[in-house]
């Protein structure tokens, strides 16, 4: 496996996203969305290194996120929210999962600007 951190500004493609599954999970790619700015880092092998990528280039810790995308799969449930990355009890999220679904619609709609044929 090989795992390489890209920050994503503008939009990439489903095919992209499905070659970078290839090289680290096989049918999955761990991403961190900065739902504000409308960026994510793709690429590493832990939620966390993402994360920290964000942080160190001018996200807020509130606004960045911890998500799955598997991009073989149709629909938004292509989406999971799921990492250790969003425990975050001080914001009412106590779990891996992200349970607001304002935050989740937020990050549905980042998705869907920064992923053709999302």
């Amino acid at each position: 496996m090989s795992f390489a951190i890209t920050i994503v500004t503008e939009p990439t493609s489903r095919a992209a996203l499905k070659t970078l599954a290839g090289d680290g999970f096989g049918d999955m790619v761990k991403v961190v969305i900065d739902v504000e700015r409308c960026i994510m880092a793709v690429g590493a092998e832990l939620h966390v290194d993402e994360e920290q990528v964000l942080l160190q280039h001018g996200s807020n810790q509130e606004n960045v996120w911890g998500i799955n995308l598997y991009p073989d799969v149709v629909g938004d449930s292509w989406i999971e929210f799921d990492s250790m990355v969003n425990i975050r009890p001080r914001q009412n999220n106590r779990t891996r999962a992200i349970q607001d679904p304002i935050i989740q619609q937020k990050i549905i709609a980042a998705v869907h600007a920064l992923v053709k044929d999302a």
